[in-house]
């Protein structure tokens, strides 16, 4: 037995060896993860407008149940979008982005979207970087939140919300003005 203390205290020693070497690399870990950067808070307004009316249309109906025609709620129906994200409310105004991905209709009683869009945005400061936002829109409330679930770009690893209002609506033809306030932490 005393023969084999020896043996075991050496197959102990040389078993050590990496659980040191993967300490001192997990030490230089937790250092090089104190030198990245903090986290920054971005606060974003622009306008999104959904134009689901005439030959311009930028949102269009690709599905629906066979019930939708007959809800109040368009229930059912889905929709793809690529809306154009401006700096202003007036459609004119300098283009920022555009808002793509689509939206239904979720709700039987009230007019209720669940969305899952992307706001890319083409110029400025966040010209190649994109926010992702995935929730429910209750379109009818003066004022929605909803939530940001990611990004890419300068927003990569993005969360945050969104406050969605209501600045001009169209009742007879569906088509939207919405101006959206974001508070994004990256």
């Amino acid at each position: 037995m005393a023969k084999f203390c020896p043996l075991l205290f050496m197959i102990f020693l040389v078993a050590s060896i990496p659980w040191a070497r993967g300490f001192k690399l997990d030490k230089h870990m937790a250092k090089k993860l104190k030198t990245q950067k903090k986290e920054t808070v971005t606060n974003l307004q622009f306008y999104f407008h959904d134009i689901v009316s005439g030959k311009n249309r930028t949102a269009i109906r690709v599905a629906q149940s066979a019930d939708t025609e007959k809800s109040p709620t368009l229930f059912g129906a889905l929709i793809m979008a690529d809306d154009p994200l401006t700096e202003g409310p007036d459609p004119k105004s300098k283009l920022v982005g555009r808002a793509q991905g689509l939206y239904g209709s979720a709700g039987q009683n009230e007019l209720c979207l669940i969305m899952a869009m992307n706001y890319a945005f083409t110029s400025g400061a966040y010209n190649g970087s994109s926010i992702s936002i995935l929730g429910k829109n209750s379109a009818m409330s003066p004022v929605r939140e909803l939530p940001v679930v990611g990004g890419t770009g300068v927003f990569r690893m993005a969360r945050g919300y969104a406050i969605a209002r209501t600045h001009w609506f169209d009742i007879t033809t569906g088509d939207a003005i919405v101006g959206y306030n974001l508070t994004v932490v990256h």
